[in-house]
């Protein structure tokens, strides 16, 4: 018994894993994952077939049957051939076949009615329409067939008026199937926009769930394997729901063709159609196996023109910092050098383009020959007419173009397989930590509680030393603690202990609910909006009036903040904009406005003199509001009831406010 090879088995479970993640991508706009299987939405995809091509042909059976009631003349002379073969499938089997699978596809769409909801019947039923168009407008090309034989006869035997008149048919086919081709092209953007605002809308819940946003750290690229999430929520989101649908549609449009067409190729000449097929075979398998490699570049392409972009938005980003060090020269080294590997792995692309291009060129110039070669000869013996060789043309160029359909879009197709990896990719993992346990028995949220560490030992990643060692520490509502020490000694690590950022790899943390406690960094985040949503951020911006949020901006000493912007829902870049003092001043007024029962503030006053200092404290004692404050100056321990003295080495000391003194290196 022979065996498949490691090559075949290879490529057979690479197109399985490719499939699996398409489908992992695309089935949920139309059916849940959970309630559904594989196989079961190609069923339906093969159903919708049946309903559209039973509703075709139940009005095309009207429409003649009128048309034979009211124009015999014109039914007889240029519609004989479709009234007769509608006679025909309504007499023989054929009927009751067209009957029976329209019935199982209405079933099969009602027996998975539960599944179509959240509007996803609409999609289906824009899918519908989209096929329906399709299937029309392949009918008519189908029909354009004959009168292209019919019309090339009456030219060549001269025969004018009759000639005349199948040409206005002619045209009223165009005239017809110009409506129809523009609603399909309109559906099928509709479609797309509707699939990329709902997949888009997906990935952005899962990003922004558990905090799966700060676990896949695109910074940190050797602890995860998710590069640019911004390119993969928006480009590849883009280009895969728009390549999903040309495909999808370029695939029932191939298969419509095909069987509209294969019939009437086969009745010209069995000989041109099993050529047709040898050929479209070889050209396929040949242009495929050379396709692979096309894949692989295009998934780096992929990452490499994200990384360029992403280093020319960091240069945007920090334009100041980058100008205060004249850093111009190593930045644009660093741009040149991503810019480089787009342009070397793009030259890869050129040569294998140049050689699948060339395939394929190969492949469709020797089409041309085949009707020739093979109808040739029997047109010279009288056997066959010129307007049957020219219809036999036509489908000959209709089935070739259904055949071959992969070998014309292998470009996109290389692109649209590479896309599929990494927008699947970046989804699983998303789903995967979106969808991970929030609760950790070593990281508890007590509503109404206090922040207690219990014998915690915490590591910084992938580090062997703890940073801290056996921390014992408890925070109530009277209670407000300095964290001090030598620069790199954990006290950053510890606060993103406290926020649940970080686990302790021993012991336990408890902390307050959400809402209840605010951390507020060295450096504020400032978001993308107007003066008024920075103030009230996180919180609702209808929860607080114009004069709650400019008393505030004067009591963090910000007066001059409110003569310049009067208006509130002013946007500006913020971040560029105010100096690193007024955007710690503005994070006070945020903290003001939120009114947390616990802060966390990691040198949260660096960037402001002592006096305005010591009124944004004197501010959060007035509030009651108990801290934890990561600070250098000793003009700080006057507002803390104890201090917590950190060495670096996992080695730490609590004393009360009143009785520290900084320990002599």
């Amino acid at each position: 018994m022979t065996s498949l090879s490691p090559v075949r088995t290879g490529s057979f479970r690479s197109l399985r894993q490719q499939l699996s993640k398409l489908r992992h991508l695309a089935q949920p706009f139309f059916l849940p994952l959970n309630q559904a299987n594989g196989w079961q939405f190609v069923w339906l995809l093969v159903s919708l077939l049946f309903c559209v091509g039973g509703i075709v042909l139940a009005l095309l059976t009207g429409l003649l049957n009128v048309l034979e009631r009211w124009q015999p003349v014109l039914t007889e002379n240029y519609f004989g051939g479709v009234a007769d073969t509608i006679t025909d499938i309504w007499s023989s089997w054929w009927g009751g076949a067209f009957v029976a699978l329209f019935v199982l596809g209405v079933a099969s769409f009602t027996a998975f009615r539960n599944q179509l909801k959240q509007r996803r019947w609409l999609h289906w039923l824009l899918l519908a329409a989209i096929v329906l168009m399709l299937l029309a407008v392949n009918g008519i090309n189908a029909g354009i067939g004959f009168i292209a034989r019919d019309l090339t006869n009456a030219l060549v035997k001269q025969q004018e008026d009759n000639f005349y008149r199948i040409l206005i048919i002619y045209a009223c086919c165009f005239v017809v199937a110009l409506p129809i081709r523009v609603s399909q092209i309109f559906f099928t953007f509709k479609l797309g926009i509707i699939w990329r605002d709902w997949l888009t809308r997906a990935l952005i819940s899962d990003y922004m769930s558990n905090r799966a946003y700060y676990v896949l750290n695109p910074n940190d690229e050797q602890a995860t394997d998710v590069d640019n999430p911004d390119q993969r929520i928006t480009e590849d989101t883009r280009a895969f729901t728009a390549q999903s649908l040309a495909f999808t549609i370029g695939i029932f449009d191939a298969l419509l063709t095909f069987f509209l067409n294969i019939l009437i190729l086969l009745g010209i000449s069995r000989e041109l159609t099993v050529g047709l097929f040898v050929y479209a075979a070889f050209s396929t398998t040949l242009l495929v196996i050379a396709g692979r490699k096309l894949v692989a570049l295009q998934f780096d392409q992929l990452r490499y023109e994200a990384d360029f972009r992403y280093g020319l938005v960091h240069i945007r980003n920090n334009a100041e910092s980058i100008a205060f060090y004249a850093g111009e020269a190593p930045e644009a080294q660093e741009t040149k050098r991503r810019l480089g590997e787009v342009v070397r792995n793009f030259n890869f692309i050129i040569n294998w383009q140049v050689v699948i291009d060339v395939m394929r060129r190969s492949t469709n110039y020797s089409g041309v020959f085949f009707p020739y070669l093979i109808l040739a000869p029997a047109i010279f013996s009288g056997q066959t007419d010129y307007g049957s060789f020219v219809q036999a043309n036509f489908a000959f160029n209709m089935v070739e173009g259904s055949l071959l359909f992969v070998v014309n879009q292998i470009e996109e197709l290389a692109k649209f397989t590479a896309g599929i990896t990494r927008l699947e990719g970046f989804q699983s993992k998303v789903e995967q930590v979106a969808a991970a346990p929030a609760a950790d028995e070593r990281q508890l949220v007590r509503a109404g509680g206090g922040i207690v560490i219990s014998n915690a030992d915490l590591y910084t990643p992938k580090a062997r030393i703890p940073v801290i060692r056996d921390l014992n520490l408890t925070v109530s509502e009277e209670d407000r603690v300095l964290v001090v020490g030598p620069s790199g000694c954990g006290k950053t690590s510890l606060m993103r202990m406290i926020s649940g950022l970080w686990t302790p790899s021993t012991g336990s943390v408890e902390r307050p609910a959400t809402g209840d406690l605010l951390f507020i960094p060295q450096k504020p985040y400032l978001l993308l909006g107007s003066l008024r949503e920075q103030l009230c951020y996180p919180s609702d911006q209808d929860f607080f009036s114009d004069s709650q949020l400019k008393s505030v901006m004067e009591k963090v000493n910000l007066p001059q903040l409110v003569a310049r912007y009067p208006d509130l829902d002013v946007k500006q870049d913020w971040q560029r904009i105010l100096s690193l003092g007024e955007q710690q001043r503005l994070a006070f007024a945020r903290l003001l406005l939120n009114s947390p029962r616990y802060v966390v503030l990691d040198e949260a006053t660096s960037a402001l003199d002592v006096k305005t200092e010591r009124l944004l404290y004197e501010l959060l004692l007035e509030r009651d509001v108990s801290f934890i404050s990561v600070g250098h100056r000793p003009s700080l321990t006057r507002f803390h009831s104890s201090v917590l003295e950190l060495y670096g080495n996992g080695d730490w000391r609590l004393v009360a406010a009143s009785n520290y003194q900084p320990e002599l290196a």
